[in-house]
C-alpha cells in the first residue's frame, strides 16, 4: 500500500472508531443546524480534527480541504475530507453513513478511503493500482441495460433551485430502471457503484469532499463519471452521473433530456 494511502487508511479508521463510539449517545451529542436539512455536530468536529492530526503528523505541509474546517493552504499533495457522510442518519440512528478522504496532486486524485465503520468495510484505491473492498479487488458491475439497473441517488437537499430538474430526472429514472435507492451517503452511494452493489448514480448540489474519494474509487474498478453534461467538471460543478460502462451513458442520456 501506497505511504499516503496508508495515511488515510489510518485516518479514517480512527475517526470511524471515534463515530461508532458515540452511536449509542446521540441523545447527548450537540447538534448544530448550518442550513435546511444541513446538520453539523460535535462528532463531526471531532473525526475530522482526528483525521487531520494524523495527516498532520505525517504531512505537515500538506494542504487540506475539510467540510467542517475549510482549507488550510499546502504543498504538493490536498487531501479531501468529509468526517462523517451521512450526518443527518447519524443523528438519526440510521445505520448508513461513512468516512471519506481523498488525496489530490495538481488537480489529480491519487488515492482515496471511504471507510463504513458499523458495517467495517473499507473501500480503497490508488490511481493505476485499482480498486479494492478491504483485500479484494473492487470491479463495477456487468449489468447492460438501464431496465436491469439499481440505481442510487440523493436528494439536492442544499441546491433546491434544481429541484424540478431533480424530479424530472426521478421520474424518468424509475421508469426505465429496475429501481432507485436514496441511501443518504454519497460517498457510500458511489463506493456501491465502484463495488456493484449499484449499477449506476447520480446526484446534484454535491460539495468535492462528498464525492473525491468515490469518484477515484468507480474510476479504478472500470466504471464511468462525468457531470450531466458528459464533461469531467463534476467535482467544481457538484452535479455527478456515475455508473458501470454500459449503464451511465444511458443514465446520462436520461439526465441530460431532464434538465434544463
Amino acid at each position: 500500500m501506497h505511504p499516503l494511502l496508508n495515511t488515510a487508511v489510518k485516518a479514517a479508521r480512527h475517526a470511524g472508531n471515534l463515530i461508532v463510539r458515540y452511536i449509542d449517545q446521540i441523545d447527548r451529542i450537540d447538534i448544530e443546524k448550518k442550513g435546511r436539512n444541513d446538520f453539523v455536530t460535535e462528532v463531526d468536529r471531532a473525526a475530522e480534527s482526528a483525521i487531520i492530526d494524523v495527516i498532520q503528523k505525517a504531512y505537515p505541509k500538506h494542504a487540506i480541504l475539510a467540510e467542517e474546517s475549510g482549507s488550510k493552504p499546502g504543498h504538493d499533495f490536498e487531501w479531501i475530507i468529509d468526517p462523517l457522510d451521512g450526518t443527518t442518519n447519524f443523528v438519526h440512528g440510521h445505520p448508513q453513513f461513512s468516512v471519506s478522504i481523498a488525496v489530490r496532486r495538481a488537480l489529480q486524485l491519487e488515492h482515496a478511503v471511504v471507510f463504513d465503520p458499523l458495517r467495517n468495510e473499507l473501500f480503497t484505491a490508488s490511481r493505476g493500482g485499482g480498486a479494492h473492498l478491504d483485500d479484494r479487488r473492487m470491479r463495477v458491475s456487468r449489468v447492460l441495460h438501464l431496465p436491469d439497473a439499481l440505481i442510487g441517488t440523493g436528494f439536492p437537499f442544499k441546491a433546491l433551485n434544481h429541484l424540478d430538474d431533480w424530479i424530472r430526472t426521478f421520474r424518468e429514472v424509475l421508469l426505465r430502471s429496475s429501481g432507485i435507492r436514496r441511501a443518504g451517503s454519497a460517498a457510500l452511494d458511489l463506493a456501491y457503484v465502484a463495488c456493484g452493489r449499484f449499477d449506476g448514480f447520480w446526484e446534484i448540489g454535491l460539495s468535492p469532499w462528498d464525492m473525491a474519494a468515490g469518484c477515484l474509487l468507480i474510476q479504478e474498478s472500470g466504471g464511468l463519471i462525468s457531470d450531466p453534461h458528459g464533461q469531467q467538471e463534476h467535482l467544481s460543478s457538484g452535479n455527478i452521473v456515475a455508473g458501470n460502462p454500459q449503464i451511465h451513458p444511458q443514465l446520462l442520456k436520461l439526465v441530460r433530456s431532464a434538465t434544463h
